[in-house]
Protein backbone atom coordinates (compact mmCIF):
# COMPACT_ATOMS: atom_id res chain seq x y z
CA UNK A 1 0.00 0.00 0.00
CA UNK A 2 2.82 2.39 0.96
CA UNK A 3 4.65 1.62 -2.31
CA UNK A 4 1.53 2.49 -4.31
CA UNK A 5 1.21 5.81 -2.48
CA UNK A 6 4.80 6.93 -3.11
CA UNK A 7 4.32 7.96 -6.77
CA UNK A 8 1.16 9.85 -5.84
CA UNK A 9 2.94 11.60 -3.00
CA UNK A 10 5.82 12.56 -5.30
CA UNK A 11 3.39 14.01 -7.86
CA UNK A 12 1.58 15.90 -5.12
CA UNK A 13 4.86 17.32 -3.80
CA UNK A 14 5.85 18.45 -7.29
CA UNK A 15 2.46 20.11 -7.76
CA UNK A 16 2.85 21.99 -4.50
CA UNK A 17 6.36 23.10 -5.49
CA UNK A 18 5.12 24.37 -8.86
CA UNK A 19 2.28 26.18 -7.12
CA UNK A 20 4.77 27.80 -4.74
CA UNK A 21 6.88 28.98 -7.68
CA UNK A 22 3.84 30.43 -9.44
CA UNK A 23 2.71 32.15 -6.26
CA UNK A 24 6.25 33.45 -5.68
CA UNK A 25 6.29 35.05 -9.11
CA UNK A 26 2.86 36.58 -8.52
CA UNK A 27 4.08 37.91 -5.16
CA UNK A 28 6.94 39.85 -6.76
CA UNK A 29 6.59 43.48 -5.66
CA UNK A 30 8.26 44.66 -8.85
CA UNK A 31 5.98 42.64 -11.11
CA UNK A 32 2.94 43.89 -9.23
CA UNK A 33 4.12 47.48 -9.62
CA UNK A 34 4.83 46.98 -13.35
CA UNK A 35 1.38 45.46 -13.81
CA UNK A 36 -0.27 48.35 -11.98
CA UNK A 37 1.48 51.21 -13.85
CA UNK A 38 1.56 49.42 -17.22
CA UNK A 39 5.28 49.92 -17.84
CA UNK A 40 8.73 48.76 -16.82
CA UNK A 41 11.41 51.34 -16.02
CA UNK A 42 14.96 50.67 -17.25
CA UNK A 43 17.77 52.62 -15.61
CA UNK A 44 20.62 53.03 -18.10
CA UNK A 45 24.05 54.65 -18.20
CA UNK A 46 24.70 57.24 -20.90
CA UNK A 47 28.40 56.53 -21.44
CA UNK A 48 29.19 52.96 -20.28
CA UNK A 49 30.19 51.46 -23.63
CA UNK A 50 29.34 48.75 -24.62
CA UNK A 51 26.89 47.94 -21.79
CA UNK A 52 24.67 51.01 -21.90
CA UNK A 53 25.19 54.28 -23.73
CA UNK A 54 23.64 56.72 -26.16
CA UNK A 55 24.00 55.42 -29.72
CA UNK A 56 24.23 57.18 -33.07
CA UNK A 57 20.45 57.66 -33.15
CA UNK A 58 20.49 59.28 -29.68
CA UNK A 59 18.74 56.23 -28.23
CA UNK A 60 20.02 53.99 -25.39
CA UNK A 61 21.83 50.88 -26.64
CA UNK A 62 24.28 48.23 -25.42
CA UNK A 63 24.63 44.68 -24.13
CA UNK A 64 22.94 45.31 -20.79
CA UNK A 65 19.97 46.95 -22.51
CA UNK A 66 19.59 43.93 -24.80
CA UNK A 67 19.52 41.67 -21.74
CA UNK A 68 16.98 43.96 -20.08
CA UNK A 69 14.87 43.87 -23.25
CA UNK A 70 14.79 40.07 -22.97
CA UNK A 71 13.67 40.44 -19.35
CA UNK A 72 10.90 42.79 -20.51
CA UNK A 73 9.78 40.19 -23.06
CA UNK A 74 9.55 37.59 -20.29
CA UNK A 75 7.54 40.00 -18.13
CA UNK A 76 5.16 40.71 -21.00
CA UNK A 77 4.60 36.97 -21.26
CA UNK A 78 4.21 36.49 -17.48
CA UNK A 79 1.72 39.34 -17.18
CA UNK A 80 0.07 38.67 -20.53
CA UNK A 81 0.69 42.31 -21.47
CA UNK A 82 2.32 42.31 -24.96
CA UNK A 83 1.95 46.09 -25.25
CA UNK A 84 3.78 46.78 -21.97
CA UNK A 85 5.66 50.09 -22.25
CA UNK A 86 9.39 50.41 -21.55
CA UNK A 87 10.52 53.67 -19.92
CA UNK A 88 14.20 54.60 -20.22
CA UNK A 89 15.62 56.62 -17.31
CA UNK A 90 19.25 57.80 -17.35
CA UNK A 91 21.22 57.06 -14.17
CA UNK A 92 24.77 57.67 -13.01
CA UNK A 93 27.15 56.03 -10.56
CA UNK A 94 25.85 58.15 -7.67
CA UNK A 95 22.07 57.78 -8.04
CA UNK A 96 21.64 54.31 -9.58
CA UNK A 97 21.25 52.50 -6.23
CA UNK A 98 18.86 55.06 -4.65
CA UNK A 99 16.68 54.98 -7.79
CA UNK A 100 16.42 51.19 -7.52
CA UNK A 101 15.59 51.43 -3.82
CA UNK A 102 12.87 54.08 -4.18
CA UNK A 103 11.21 52.34 -7.14
CA UNK A 104 11.98 54.97 -9.79
CA UNK A 105 13.61 52.23 -11.88
CA UNK A 106 12.75 48.53 -11.82
CA UNK A 107 16.06 47.21 -13.13
CA UNK A 108 19.41 48.86 -13.74
CA UNK A 109 20.82 48.04 -17.17
CA UNK A 110 24.37 49.28 -16.87
CA UNK A 111 27.85 48.23 -15.74
CA UNK A 112 27.58 47.96 -11.96
CA UNK A 113 29.98 45.78 -9.99
CA UNK A 114 28.49 43.25 -7.61
CA UNK A 115 29.98 43.64 -4.12
CA UNK A 116 29.14 42.37 -0.65
CA UNK A 117 28.60 45.95 0.53
CA UNK A 118 26.19 46.76 -2.30
CA UNK A 119 24.29 43.53 -1.66
CA UNK A 120 23.16 45.12 1.61
CA UNK A 121 21.22 47.64 -0.48
CA UNK A 122 20.28 45.90 -3.76
CA UNK A 123 20.34 42.52 -5.49
CA UNK A 124 22.45 41.52 -8.48
CA UNK A 125 21.72 39.11 -11.28
CA UNK A 126 24.12 36.34 -12.22
CA UNK A 127 27.32 37.81 -13.67
CA UNK A 128 27.00 39.39 -17.10
CA UNK A 129 30.67 40.39 -17.36
CA UNK A 130 33.99 39.74 -15.58
CA UNK A 131 36.15 42.88 -15.41
CA UNK A 132 39.59 43.90 -14.18
CA UNK A 133 40.52 47.54 -13.39
CA UNK A 134 43.35 49.14 -15.39
CA UNK A 135 45.24 52.44 -15.59
CA UNK A 136 44.82 54.55 -18.72
CA UNK A 137 47.38 57.22 -19.59
CA UNK A 138 48.19 59.36 -22.62
CA UNK A 139 50.23 57.53 -25.24
CA UNK A 140 52.82 60.31 -25.09
CA UNK A 141 53.05 60.16 -21.30
CA UNK A 142 56.40 59.14 -19.80
CA UNK A 143 54.49 57.02 -17.24
CA UNK A 144 55.09 53.30 -17.81
CA UNK A 145 54.76 51.95 -14.25
CA UNK A 146 52.84 52.94 -11.12
CA UNK A 147 55.79 54.77 -9.60
CA UNK A 148 55.53 57.21 -12.49
CA UNK A 149 52.28 58.49 -10.98
CA UNK A 150 54.05 59.85 -7.91
CA UNK A 151 53.20 63.53 -7.56
CA UNK A 152 50.54 63.31 -10.29
CA UNK A 153 46.77 63.86 -10.42
CA UNK A 154 44.62 60.74 -10.86
CA UNK A 155 40.99 60.82 -11.99
CA UNK A 156 38.28 58.35 -10.96
CA UNK A 157 34.64 58.50 -12.02
CA UNK A 158 32.36 59.68 -9.21
CA UNK A 159 30.62 56.76 -7.51
CA UNK A 160 32.92 54.16 -9.05
CA UNK A 161 33.89 51.21 -6.89
CA UNK A 162 37.47 51.77 -8.05
CA UNK A 163 37.82 54.87 -5.86
CA UNK A 164 38.56 52.64 -2.87
CA UNK A 165 40.97 50.65 -5.00
CA UNK A 166 42.90 53.79 -5.96
CA UNK A 167 43.27 54.83 -2.33
CA UNK A 168 44.59 51.37 -1.44
CA UNK A 169 47.04 51.30 -4.35
CA UNK A 170 48.38 54.76 -3.48
CA UNK A 171 48.81 53.75 0.15
CA UNK A 172 50.46 50.42 -0.71
CA UNK A 173 52.82 52.01 -3.24
CA UNK A 174 53.45 55.05 -1.01
CA UNK A 175 52.60 57.41 -3.87
CA UNK A 176 52.10 61.12 -3.33
CA UNK A 177 49.18 61.52 -5.74
CA UNK A 178 46.08 63.71 -5.84
CA UNK A 179 42.73 62.04 -6.58
CA UNK A 180 39.96 63.94 -8.35
CA UNK A 181 36.51 62.67 -9.30
CA UNK A 182 34.75 63.25 -12.62
CA UNK A 183 30.96 63.25 -13.09
CA UNK A 184 30.97 60.31 -15.52
CA UNK A 185 33.33 58.25 -17.69
CA UNK A 186 33.20 60.78 -20.53
CA UNK A 187 34.44 63.52 -18.21
CA UNK A 188 37.16 61.22 -16.83
CA UNK A 189 38.50 60.65 -20.34
CA UNK A 190 38.25 64.36 -21.10
CA UNK A 191 40.32 65.22 -18.03
CA UNK A 192 42.97 62.77 -19.18
CA UNK A 193 42.99 64.03 -22.77
CA UNK A 194 43.28 67.66 -21.65
CA UNK A 195 46.17 66.88 -19.24
CA UNK A 196 44.14 67.75 -16.15
CA UNK A 197 44.90 64.23 -14.96
CA UNK A 198 47.89 61.97 -15.62
CA UNK A 199 45.91 58.72 -15.36
CA UNK A 200 42.38 57.35 -15.19
CA UNK A 201 41.63 54.21 -13.16
CA UNK A 202 38.58 52.19 -14.21
CA UNK A 203 37.49 48.71 -15.31
CA UNK A 204 39.23 47.52 -18.46
CA UNK A 205 36.10 47.19 -20.57
CA UNK A 206 34.79 50.65 -19.69
CA UNK A 207 38.16 52.19 -20.50
CA UNK A 208 38.37 50.27 -23.78
CA UNK A 209 34.87 51.37 -24.75
CA UNK A 210 35.52 55.04 -24.10
CA UNK A 211 38.85 54.94 -25.94
CA UNK A 212 37.43 53.10 -28.96
CA UNK A 213 34.82 55.81 -29.44
CA UNK A 214 37.10 58.77 -28.77
CA UNK A 215 38.19 61.07 -31.65
CA UNK A 216 41.64 59.43 -31.75
CA UNK A 217 42.02 56.12 -29.85
CA UNK A 218 45.75 56.01 -30.59
CA UNK A 219 46.49 58.87 -28.19
CA UNK A 220 45.81 56.62 -25.18
CA UNK A 221 47.37 53.46 -23.78
CA UNK A 222 46.85 51.18 -20.78
CA UNK A 223 49.54 50.43 -18.23
CA UNK A 224 50.38 46.70 -17.93
CA UNK A 225 49.32 46.36 -14.27
CA UNK A 226 46.14 44.33 -13.72
CA UNK A 227 44.11 43.68 -10.56
CA UNK A 228 41.65 41.16 -9.13
CA UNK A 229 38.55 40.44 -11.27
CA UNK A 230 35.16 41.83 -10.43
CA UNK A 231 31.69 40.80 -11.61
CA UNK A 232 29.01 42.94 -13.23
CA UNK A 233 25.31 42.22 -12.93
CA UNK A 234 21.91 43.80 -13.53
CA UNK A 235 20.60 45.43 -10.35
CA UNK A 236 17.15 44.81 -8.87
CA UNK A 237 15.49 45.49 -5.51
CA UNK A 238 16.96 43.58 -2.59
CA UNK A 239 13.50 42.95 -1.11
CA UNK A 240 12.27 41.18 -4.25
CA UNK A 241 14.06 37.83 -4.70
CA UNK A 242 11.25 36.64 -6.97
CA UNK A 243 12.05 39.32 -9.52
CA UNK A 244 15.78 38.54 -9.34
CA UNK A 245 14.93 34.89 -10.00
CA UNK A 246 13.04 35.91 -13.14
CA UNK A 247 15.97 38.03 -14.36
CA UNK A 248 18.44 35.22 -13.64
CA UNK A 249 16.29 32.72 -15.52
CA UNK A 250 16.32 34.92 -18.63
CA UNK A 251 20.11 35.31 -18.58
CA UNK A 252 20.68 31.60 -17.87
CA UNK A 253 18.53 30.68 -20.85
CA UNK A 254 20.58 32.93 -23.11
CA UNK A 255 23.82 31.43 -21.82
CA UNK A 256 22.58 27.87 -22.25
CA UNK A 257 21.31 28.48 -25.79
CA UNK A 258 24.48 30.17 -27.03
CA UNK A 259 22.66 33.47 -27.56
CA UNK A 260 24.78 35.18 -24.90
CA UNK A 261 27.97 34.24 -26.78
CA UNK A 262 26.51 35.82 -29.92
CA UNK A 263 25.67 39.00 -28.01
CA UNK A 264 29.15 39.09 -26.52
CA UNK A 265 30.72 38.82 -29.98
CA UNK A 266 28.41 41.58 -31.24
CA UNK A 267 29.36 44.07 -28.52
CA UNK A 268 32.98 43.19 -27.75
CA UNK A 269 34.48 41.81 -30.96
CA UNK A 270 32.60 43.57 -33.77
CA UNK A 271 32.24 47.20 -34.90
CA UNK A 272 29.69 48.96 -32.69
CA UNK A 273 27.96 52.34 -32.91
CA UNK A 274 28.35 55.23 -32.94
CA UNK A 275 31.71 55.17 -34.75
CA UNK A 276 31.92 51.58 -35.97
CA UNK A 277 34.97 50.83 -33.79
CA UNK A 278 35.59 47.35 -32.35
CA UNK A 279 36.71 46.91 -28.75
CA UNK A 280 38.61 43.78 -29.86
CA UNK A 281 38.13 42.09 -26.50
CA UNK A 282 37.55 38.33 -26.90
CA UNK A 283 35.81 36.52 -24.05
CA UNK A 284 38.18 35.84 -21.16
CA UNK A 285 38.52 32.44 -19.52
CA UNK A 286 36.88 33.89 -16.41
CA UNK A 287 33.87 35.00 -18.46
CA UNK A 288 33.67 31.65 -20.25
CA UNK A 289 33.55 29.96 -16.85
CA UNK A 290 30.57 32.10 -15.81
CA UNK A 291 28.74 31.33 -19.05
CA UNK A 292 29.31 27.60 -18.51
CA UNK A 293 28.23 27.82 -14.86
CA UNK A 294 26.12 30.99 -14.31
CA UNK A 295 26.51 32.45 -10.83
CA UNK A 296 26.31 35.67 -8.84
CA UNK A 297 29.23 34.63 -6.59
CA UNK A 298 31.84 37.26 -5.79
CA UNK A 299 34.77 34.87 -6.18
CA UNK A 300 35.89 32.67 -9.12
Amino acid sequence: MIRKLLPRLAIAALSVAMLDIHQGQAASQTLEKIKEVGKIAFGYREASIPFAYIGADNKPTGLSLELCAAVADRIKSELKRPALEIEYIPVNASNRIPLIQNGTIDIECGSTTNTAERQKQVSFSIATYVASPRWLVAAASPVTELNGLDGQTIVVTQGSLNLAGVHKIIADQKLNAKIVQARDHAESLLMLSTSRAAAWFEDDILVAGMVANSPDPKVFRMLPATYAPTYYGLMTRREDPEFKALVDAVIRQKMASGEFNRLYSKWFESPIPPKGQSLMLPMSDAMKARVAAPSDALTP
